[in-house]
């Protein structure tokens, strides 16, 4: 006999999945955002030409703004940020075979992007504990500095930082801390010069927090690779800048790495629309994740940071007198209330993410909120 428990769940799940008219809230990430008509119209328009013959237009208009935007001397358009960062580390790293990175435990290269940094640049890396604010100590970086003048050891070569960081919930890294790492790296142990590098996947959102320039804000890094595909908007994209000795070697390892494009244009052109076009509106993104970690918090949902957010990621547990298992929140939520969230991050899995981006608005912060108070609470 079929549980009629399970005979409704499957039979408001088919009703679910038939009604075209019921709208989807999904804030797993930012990269789900999709591309306006405005902006697939510019890649209609876009003038294009062989990128690795340096010949399109649009890409290289888009590696001057971006250049220009970051205060550094040049850019170099890629596919990916993973490829951005990649690229950053190869290039930074190219004159020392036996180089190593700091990273951070919690960093996105170091846990999602396939650990390339070993594999596929072949250096090795000291992995540094974040604190809640996603900021290394410099008592640490200095116990993890190895100089270069004992075969035993690695040559330590790039600090990598993130901002925002991802994993600590959007957490906004100021300029005042990036000019102190870059002043520790650059002065400290300029002899062997080292380098800092900016995984800034979200950078903007970083700025539009702090309320500052992102030439500013990136001062005292080396290189940034910037994504164009998250809040932004733009399908695909990341933007990696620096000095032009940099971005040389960054082109050359992009090629290496089957990066190299042709008519991109095409995409460049949405990326650029982007940067021109989406921007400023990231604060809107900022006012529903705080409005999202406040209401949580009200209702009784565990926040880190206690419940403070920078940006538009908000993390969050199940109230301590909660029945419902962590594993059955996000496919109820999907099946009752078409809100899509992820889970399983930290804290033994127990927390949950919600990311807000352009295609999430005020009713779609009010649903998912209705949802988690009906099926939580």
């Amino acid at each position: 006999m079929i549980n009629i428990n399970i005979t409704r769940r499957m039979h408001l799940a088919a009703r679910f999945i038939q009604s075209s008219s019921r709208r989807i809230i999904d804030l797993r990430s930012d990269t789900v955002t999709q591309p306006t008509v405005d902006m697939l119209r510019t890649a209609t328009q876009a003038i294009t030409g062989d990128d690795v013959m340096r010949e399109d237009k649009t890409v290289n208009e888009l590696e001057a703004y971006a250049a220009d935007l970051f205060g550094k001397e040049s850019a170099l358009f890629l596919p990916t940020g993973t490829m951005g960062n990649l690229c950053a580390v190869m290039a930074h790293c190219h004159h020392n075979k036996s180089a190593e990175i700091m990273i951070g435990k919690k960093s996105h290269i170091n846990l999602y992007e396939g650990g390339g940094y070993a594999n596929l640049a072949g250096v090795s890396c000291k992995q540094i504990d974040e604190d809640e604010n996603a900021m290394f100590s410099v008592g640490d970086l200095r116990d993890a500095f190895r100089v270069d003048n004992d075969d035993h050891y690695a040559k330590s070569t790039l600090i990598c930082l993130e901002n925002t960081h991802n994993m600590l919930g959007g957490v906004s890294l100021p300029s005042t801390y990036i000019e102190k790492i870059g002043k520790l790296a650059h002065e400290e142990w300029g002899e062997q010069q080292m380098k800092v590098h900016i995984d800034g996947a979200r950078i903007f959102n970083a700025a539009i927090a702090q309320n500052i320039s992102p030439s500013t804000l990136c001062a005292g890094a080396d290189s940034v690779s910037i994504c164009l595909s998250k809040g932004l908007g733009a399908p695909m994209g990341c933007i990696l800048v620096g000095d032009t000795d940099f971005i040389r070697l960054a082109r050359r390892v992009r090629k290496r790495l089957g990066g190299g494009m042709r008519q991109a244009g095409v995409m460049a052109s949405m990326g650029m629309y982007a940067l021109m076009n989406n921007v400023v509106r990231l604060a809107e993104d900022h006012e529903r994740a705080q409005r999202l970690a406040k209401e949580l918090q009200r209702r009784g949902f565990w926040l880190p940071r206690d419940g403070v957010v920078d940006t538009n990621i908000v993390f969050f547990a199940l109230p301590e007198n909660s029945k419902m298992k962590k594993e059955e929140l996000p496919p109820l939520l999907y099946e009752y209330h078409g809100v899509k969230i992820t889970g399983g991050y930290s804290s033994g899995g127990r927390l949950f993410r919600l990311v807000t981006h352009m295609d999430v608005d005020d009713c779609g912060v009010e649903t998912a909120l209705e949802g988690l108070s009906k099926l939580v609470g």
